[in-house]
């Protein structure tokens, strides 16, 4: 049955080629100036030449040099650019390089980076490419022969053969179909095949459950309907939370810096009548206040992230800050068929007429399924036959030896029962008799009218079976007749006066790591959502079994009578919306943004690009169709959870080091330049020269790249991670001032102990020891600090004691200090450490 989205799909009128949905069949195949024979190889090869190849339009990936170009637009690279044109303009030279090579590391990491992931996803679609069975001749007047062709080679006219398993290459026009049923998931979003005829047209994306059948292509490439009913393209209706998070904090500090700048050379001028002399110290102020190291922490603690998970090709990042995004996600959106469920039913119940489990309820309807298969030379079982077969052999083993077959009548169009006609071998009391027994198997309105049965208990029992498709089962009646043995072919007619069984009832297969992930995403802090195209007691049945409380489930209508603002309070609280269609499933996600929810979006199909497009983070497994794939963020290897769940683990670690630079390098720097403006004003000399700034940032910058290769614990991983602009903004506030103080109070030993160069010394000195002390007190991982963060720090209180006594550091214009002054240096580092160690367990809490 075609899902409530297929006439969203399904538009031939949109097309100027003969479509499937108009003409007969013999119209159509003078259209396209073919025949069941197929095309000639001359005429496929001028044809393709003419449509071009079975391929969508898609996107083109984006070459490296833009991707470099689109890398420098976020608002820190852009603050970082425009100081860099500053500190050029007042001819602070050193300044002005070490902007543009950090800006340009940045840069060069972000789109390699991604340049990878997309060519990883390509990678993946070679993995998925396939073929087709055409029948083609290779002259005119030579005979058909079926060979296999790549899709992208098929072109209108071609007659294409179908079999259990292929994918429907292209928009068909079915010429013969045997017991054909398609899964058309992908288009409708319906779990369950339909059946198809000659005649029917069958589109591209959709796959053969089972039978056989072969048709003539009616469209390729672009002008399938599956193309044709693609979205337009567009972004998001908001930015994700990395944009919202990274542009509240440039903008933050943008302000900042606009008045920051101007007023120390504004008193400068005024309060010591250095007027612009003090230009280039202020540039190197607001160098110091920007947390410059950003872009490249961010690409490079992102790049990691997204090469760990594509190590084993389990989940490919196509955009790197969707990583951040999948760890803030804080609700997850997914369809039911295939990644909650196997895309395959399973015996759940076999009752008999009151109610009771009955084993031999399952065993007739396995002997139904058995012998219909084999006699009606069905290529395959259907789905609910397999189910069946496989319940029988673990729960009724020995049932295949009880009769042998005699005939069979199988499922087809118009016709939802099927009927097995058997005898038991070797019983000479039915040879003598020559009886047969007819066991029927089918829908139980169907089963029940050929039963022999009172109309109160007919009532009764179409009552219990409408209850059980109520829970969200599939039902299968079944029943049976003894009759004399028939010389002839046994006919529907035969189908009368039957004895009521039972009834078979099915549900969808569990996917198997399903219950796990559900369980293991609750425990990190991430509400899932159902989006199915299913029936609602289908949908809550499987969430049910899965540990995923339903509640009440929402369906399409009822969503159509919310308003926007309603909707966004009732999708919060609702589990399960059912019967969706694409357009339903976009607005769910949007309600869920638009109410303050990080949402990421799971899916496949053409039906689920809308909301793909629409969530905070688009994800879709390998084997989904490929526009689905070109617009999701991220690409996974299979449909499981548990490998989802690992990605936003890796997400959340790779945020957490990302917050733990933040904190660590604005405190520090807002810290710094708090106590240099009040030094400014107080000394009669700079409190540190430009150049002095200058290579204090470039030792701080260089340890801090270690930051995106730190352990941040479990604690990371437990809850969804965003950098909140205002959490970190207090943070910096609380601790800068900590660092200011500290600064402060070097600054008044100083100023009585030493003079012009001993104190720039003894400031540089501080400043680094600090700056060390922060990074291994203030990141966000417990425990012992892993080796590049070790190192890092090291090597930054290394070049803190060591440089201002070198020849470099009498070359920037240090002078070495007295021990006296070192004394007191040490005395100010460590009630400093001491505080600091106070203050961040009252913030962070013990480790």
């Amino acid at each position: 049955m075609p899902g409530p989205d297929a006439s969203v799909v399904w538009a031939p009128e949109a097309r100027t080629a003969p479509g499937p949905g108009g003409g007969t069949t013999l119209e159509v195949l003078r259209a396209l100036e073919s025949g069941p024979r197929g095309l000639t190889e001359a005429e496929a090869e001028a044809r393709l030449t003419h449509h071009g190849e079975n391929v969508f339009a898609g996107r083109r990936p984006a070459s490296w040099p833009r991707r470099f170009a689109r890398s420098l637009r976020d608002p820190f690279t852009a603050v970082l650019l425009g100081l860099g044109l500053v500190s050029a303009a007042v001819a602070a030279w050193g300044t002005a390089c070490v902007i543009a090579a950090l800006v340009t590391v940045s840069g060069v990491l972000r789109a390699t980076g991604e340049h990878r992931a997309d060519r990883s996803a390509a990678a993946l679609r070679d993995l998925v490419a396939t073929t087709a069975t055409v029948r083609r001749r290779a002259t005119a007047s030579a005979p058909p022969t079926a060979r296999e062709l790549p899709v992208d080679q098929l072109v209108p006219g071609d007659v294409v053969l179908l079999a259990p398993g292929d994918l429907v290459p292209a928009d068909l026009r079915l010429l013969r179909a045997t017991g054909l049923s398609v899964h058309e998931a992908a288009l409708t979003g319906e779990s369950a095949p339909a059946a198809r005829n000659a005649q029917d047209p069958c589109l591209q994306g959709g796959s053969v459950v089972s039978g056989t059948g072969s048709g003539v292509v009616v469209a390729t490439g672009r002008d399938t309907v599956l193309s044709g009913a693609l979205p337009t393209p567009r972004h998001r209706s908001a930015p994700g939370p990395f944009h919202r998070s990274v542009n509240g904090i440039a903008w933050t500090l943008i302000r900042f810096m606009l008045l920051v700048a101007p007023l120390v050379v504004i008193a400068g001028a005024l309060l010591r009548g250095r007027g612009l002399e003090t230009l280039p110290f202020a540039v190197a102020v607001a160098v110091g206040l920007t947390p410059e190291m950003l872009p490249v922490i961010v690409t490079t603690a992102l790049a990691r992230g997204a090469a760990l998970l594509a190590r084993d090709r389990e989940v490919i990042v196509r955009r790197l800050p969707a990583l951040h995004d999948l760890g803030a996600v804080d609700t997850l959106c997914v369809d039911k068929t295939g990644t909650l469920t196997q895309d395959r039913p399973v015996v759940a119940r076999a009752l008999d007429a009151d109610g009771h489990d009955d084993p031999d309820v399952l065993r007739w309807a396995a002997v139904n399924a058995l012998w219909t298969v084999h006699l009606a030379e069905l290529p395959v079982p259907d789905a609910l036959d397999e189910a069946v077969l496989d319940a029988a052999e673990a729960d009724a083993p020995g049932y295949e030896a009880e009769y042998e077959g005699v005939d069979a009548l199988p499922c087809g169009p118009g016709r939802r029962l099927s009927t097995a006609v058997v005898r038991r071998p070797g019983d000479p009391r039915f040879a003598l008799a020559r009886t047969h027994t007819l066991v029927v198997k089918g829908a139980p309105e169907d089963v029940l009218d050929r039963c022999a049965l009172a109309p109160a208990e007919r009532e009764r029992l179409v009552h219990r079976a409408a209850d059980l498709a109520a829970d969200g089962l599939r039902v299968l009646a079944v029943a049976r007749a003894e009759r004399p043995a028939c010389e002839g072919p046994y006919t529907p007619a035969d189908e009368h006066g039957l004895t009521f069984a039972g009834f078979v009832a099915l549900s969808d297969a569990p996917a198997p790591t399903a219950a796990e992930a559900l369980a293991e995403l609750a425990r990190r802090g991430v509400a899932v959502k159902v989006l199915t195209g299913d029936h609602p007691g289908t949908a809550a049945r499987i969430c049910r079994d899965l540990g995923l409380h339903p509640g009440a489930v929402l369906t399409a209508d009822r969503l159509d009578a919310l308003g926007d603002a309603e909707l966004v309070r009732v999708a919060r609280r609702t589990t399960v919306f059912a019967r969706c269609s694409p357009e339903h499933k976009a607005r769910v996600v949007e309600a869920l943004r638009a109410g303050g929810r990080t949402t990421g979006f799971l899916g496949d199909g053409v039906n689920d690009l809308a909301a793909l497009h629409a969530a905070d983070v688009g994800i879709c497994p390998r084997g989904g169709v490929d526009v689905a794939r070109e617009a999701a963020d991220v690409v996974l290897a299979s449909k499981d959870l548990t490998a989802l769940e690992r990605a936003i683990v890796v997400g959340r670690r790779s945020t957490a080091n990302i917050g733990s630079y933040l904190r660590i390098t604005l405190s520090s720097n807002v810290g710094n330049v708090i106590a240099m403006l009040v030094a400014g004003l107080a000394l009669p000399f700079l409190p540190m020269l430009p150049a002095q700034v200058l290579t204090q940032n470039l030792f701080f910058d260089a340890a801090q790249l270690a930051l995106a290769f730190d352990d941040p614990g479990r604690e990371a991983a437990a809850r969804p991670a965003v950098l909140r602009p205002r959490a970190l903004l207090r943070f910096v506030a609380g601790f800068g001032a900590l660092n200011a103080a500290a600064d402060l109070a070097t600054f008044a030993v100083l100023a009585l102990t030493a003079g012009e160069g001993p104190f720039h010394a003894g400031w540089f000195t501080e400043n680094l020891l600090t700056q060390a002390a922060v990074m291994l007190l203030l990141r966000s991982g417990a425990g012992h600090a892993p080796g590049p963060l070790r190192f890092a720090v090291a090597g930054l209180g290394v070049a803190g004691l060591l440089l201002p006594v070198s020849p470099v550091g009498a070359a920037l214009g240090m002078a070495p200090l007295s021990p006296l002054c070192y004394g007191l240096v040490g005395v100010v580092l460590a009630l400093y450490g001491a505080a600091l160690t106070v203050a961040r367990r009252g913030w962070f809490g013990p480790r």
